[in-house]
């Protein structure tokens, strides 16, 4: 599956339009229904557009629903929970029978969790995981596995010495408190003599800058935990302007691991400037996101176990499962343990261009 440059900014053009009017979209026919070998009408709100990934997963909707069986609507939330609450609410009154969302603040999605519940719509959630309600599934990978990998990567490559910075996510999100817990345990337990500089940042890349600047200020930063790449572009324009833009293998290099595994994180990692990142598949939410939903509308089950698709779904609380689907480690070589090299072809962030 391959998509050049051109036509991934038309559609993330398009959709950023739709998102500024809190549009609902078709991308198919209107059946409502799974009966009699129609598509059942399956609704989408799209989380944000202000990232590579996020706009990668947009992409990925519409082919995914083809090859799922599925007609949609869609919508744009935004980053706004209440955006997030009337879109659902629109997508219900235009008759679809299951809804995907990707809910950026996990505790304030709960009324609207049960308002679907109440509906008997099934809703299943990508990327983050509900502080509660009823969802038929959650599609996302081991959050914690990311803030892990970050730290062995960093501890390893600094030899256990040093100073590093953790741009750290919105912690109402079950993503940014995941990765920065466990981070800030990977840490204490095998890399005690490295200081960990925790900076809130709520996924706001001026603020991850300007906290990343006091700190340069009075220490001397070894290596930087993004955690996501929405903090690259600004953090090497940070590090060039203060002539603290080393690439990798020259005295005074920055170690910097990010999460998402986008094109720019790629090239960043080829060029030098930057080490590794945890390659969010955005391809798989959108397939096995729909997939789900479809399952769910049909009347399928699910227990804990092997996924069928390289990953594993677990239990979560009483009534939440949760399908893990794997994210490797990537690298320049592909050397580093567990890891991948950047080239390798099977990454999506080598199929979007």
């Amino acid at each position: 599956m391959r998509v050049n440059k051109p036509a991934l900014a038309a559609v993330t053009a398009a959709l950023s339009v739709c998102a500024l009017a809190a549009c609902s979209s078709d991308s198919g026919g209107a059946s409502s229904t799974s009966g009699g070998g129609a598509k059942p009408l399956v609704g989408v709100d799209y989380p944000r557009s202000d990232s590579d990934f996020w706009n990668a997963y947009i992409k990925y909707v519409p082919e995914m629903a083809k090859e799922v069986g599925v007609d949609l609507k869609t919508t744009s939330s935004q980053n706004d929970i209440s955006k997030l609450a009337d879109n659902v609410q629109t997508l219900v009154a235009q008759g679809v029978k299951g809804v995907v969302i990707a809910p950026q603040d996990t505790a304030a999605v709960i009324p609207t969790l049960q308002q679907l519940a109440d509906k008997k719509i099934p809703v299943v959630s990508i990327d983050t995981r509900p502080d509660s309600g009823k969802v038929y599934m959650v599609v996302r990978t081991d959050n914690r596995a990311y803030g892990e990998k970050a730290c062995q990567y960093i501890g390893q490559t600094l030899g256990g010495k040093g100073n590093v910075v953790m741009f750290e996510g919105d912690l109402a999100s079950i993503n940014g408190r995941d990765r920065t817990e466990a981070f800030n345990d990977c840490m204490k337990k095998d890399f005690p003599n490295i200081k960990v500089f925790g900076e809130p940042t709520k996924w706001d890349p001026p603020t991850a800058i300007s906290q990343l600047n006091t700190v340069l200020a009075g220490n001397t930063i070894n290596a930087i935990y993004m955690q996501a790449s929405i903090y690259l572009p600004s953090t090497l324009q940070a590090l060039q302007q203060k002539g603290l833009l080393k690439k990798r293998g020259e005295d005074g290099h920055i170690v910097i691991v990010s999460n998402d595994g986008v094109p720019a994180e790629f090239q960043a990692i080829k060029d030098g400037t930057m080490d590794a990142t945890v390659s969010q598949p955005a391809d798989l939410y959108a397939k096995y996101g729909l997939q789900f939903v479809k399952d769910a509308i049909d009347g399928k089950t699910y227990q804990p176990g092997d996924d069928g698709h390289g990953g594993k779904i677990v239990k979560v609380g009483d009534q939440m499962l949760e399908d893990q689907i794997p994210a490797p480690l990537v690298t320049i070589d592909g050397k580093f343990p567990d890891s991948l090299a950047v080239d390798d072809q099977s990454l999506w962030g080598n199929q979007v261009g």
